[in-house]
């Protein structure tokens, strides 16, 4: 017998490279996700956009447009208010401090704000005070 080490061919699960997972290993099927993570980060995506649309991003007033925030917080109030039953307080409450942040940011940025109850979002919250 030898006392040099064995070597091992290309064919034992030791000498395998290591491969990254595929493209069908990375994702899920929409059936596997839970509709609150759907919820939530379709939120999430609506917080994010109105927020750059108010103006709050990194690179600010070039991409304000508040009649695109106004669309926004309009489709997340109303996501919010049907979804915050089905999703838990848990869950819901964040996105209403979320929603609510950006109403009085709308409020703050609009040269002429909305009379209170007429703000973006505010049929389905009721008037938001600062």
């Amino acid at each position: 017998m030898s006392d040099a080490p064995a070597s091992t061919s290309a064919s034992t699960p030791a000498a395998a490279p290591a491969t990254a997972p595929g493209f069908d290993d990375m994702t899920r099927d929409i059936a596997d996700v839970p509709a609150v993570e759907v919820i939530t980060t379709v939120a999430v995506h609506l917080m994010s956009a109105a927020a750059v649309n108010l103006g709050l991003a990194e690179s600010g007033e070039q991409h304000k447009d508040l009649d695109e925030a106004r669309k926004l917080i309009q489709a997340l109030a109303g996501l919010v208010t049907a979804g915050a039953t089905e999703i838990s307080s848990f869950h819901a409450a964040p996105l209403r401090d979320g929603l609510k942040s950006l109403q009085l940011a709308f409020r703050e940025a609009s040269l002429v704000p909305d009379e209170p109850g007429q703000g973006p979002g505010e049929k389905f919250t009721g008037p938001v005070y600062g």
